[in-house]
């Protein structure tokens, strides 16, 4: 575990030397509600027998490390991860992560097929190792990390520079390459952009749909005080209390005549109490409303269009063994069966459809 200014160094100076290094992350949203970045793994060098990661470190990012140095240093070097969306929306909070160059073996094994795209299932098929996952739901932020949470730790990154040779031979001989590079880039965008919550409709948990419209009201006001109550005492709003104790208790209170509550620390049950009388006394004018959306009608000739562009995506899907839904999801097929040229679909995807080229500009400006 480096945690110490001399061992960041001594680290930063071996990585200097590196032309690609494999990370990963672990937060602990499971244990707290402000979630923080717990842990960084890193792994870079080949065994000489196996070929597996030879150099492998856990960086503390709770010690007050510099991680902008780090970043600093990772420039220019391709960066590996397994399923990088999370990791990097997560690294972006500590400031300016480089992503010209990343590789994201689980994006890749989806191009090349693969039935399994989970990494433990990789490294079965490959390695036949067969991973933990004993840690998965384990307090990253506890110090120090157990034997066996340093093993599933180190064990994220081990095996991911040896998957990058196998898979990258594999998008190779499948003429695959230039898939995986517009998928990858257009990921990548995504994570550079902010992802806005909904603030008016989060209460809209699922399950809310079956209550009356009075218990919509309810539920709203338990919701946030919920909210509330987690972020006092940083936990998992979970913790406080139940999607489905949250659905039984609005449901009841909705009915009138007496209902049961949960068992609370006296402080945060008389907070609930408070919210309670002051939902049910609401009036029906300041109830919650039924959300409806405006659809447009599909004509019949986009209904045709879109039945056609799904069988022939099934089949082409078929033909090169992937999931429909990589060739192009619903959504997507919707919107091109409804404008042609709509910016949906990625170029090699457009291809395989016979759709009409366009001018993609979003997925330029990552280099490979």
């Amino acid at each position: 575990m480096i945690a110490g200014e001399s061992a960041f160094r001594e680290y930063l100076s071996g990585l200097s030397g590196q032309k690609q290094v494999a990370l990963d992350t672990e937060a602990d949203s499971l244990h707290c509600y402000f979630e923080k970045l717990c842990l960084i793994q890193s792994g870079w060098g080949e065994e000489p027998q196996s070929g597996l990661a030879s150099d492998l470190r856990l960086i503390d990012p709770l010690a007050g490390l510099p991680l902008e140095d780090f970043f600093a240093a990772l420039k220019g070097k391709q960066i590996i991860f397994h399923d990088a969306d999370y990791d990097l929306r997560l690294l972006r909070r500590s400031g300016e992560f480089p992503d010209e160059n990343i590789f994201d073996t689980m994006l890749a094994a989806r191009i090349c097929g693969e039935p399994q795209l989970g990494l433990a299932g990789l490294v079965e098929k490959y390695f036949g190792i067969t991973l933990s996952k004993a840690s998965r739901k384990a307090n990253w932020a506890q110090r120090p990390l157990s034997d066996q949470m340093v093993e599933y730790a180190l064990n994220d990154v081990r095996y991911l520079p040896q998957l990058v040779s196998i898979l990258e031979a594999q998008l190779e001989e499948l003429n695959r390459t230039e898939w995986y590079r517009q998928s990858r880039d257009r990921m990548v965008k995504g994570t550079r952009e902010t992802r806005l919550r909904d603030e008016e409709n989060l209460w809209r948990i699922t399950g809310y749909a079956a209550l009356s419209q009075r218990g919509w009201a309810i539920l709203r006001a338990l919701w946030h005080w919920r909210d509330s109550e987690a972020r006092l005492w940083d936990r998992p709003s979970f913790h406080v209390l139940s999607n489905e104790n949250l659905l039984r208790l609005a449901d009841e209170a909705s009915k009138g005549g007496r209902f049961s509550r949960p068992r609370l620390p006296q402080p945060r049950s008389e907070r609930l109490e408070a919210t309670l009388e002051a939902a049910l006394a609401l009036p029906e004018s300041e109830w919650p409303k039924v959300i409806r959306g405006v659809r447009t009608r599909a004509t019949k000739q986009q209904i045709d269009r879109f039945n056609h562009l799904k069988d022939h995506r099934d089949k082409v899907a078929k033909e090169l063994g992937l999931d429909p839904s990589i060739l192009a999801p619903k959504a997507a097929l919707e919107a091109a069966a409804a404008e042609p040229t709509a910016p949906v679909l990625m170029p090699w995807q457009r291809g395989l459809l016979n759709l009409p080229a366009i001018a993609e500009t979003e997925t330029a400006g990552v280099a490979v």
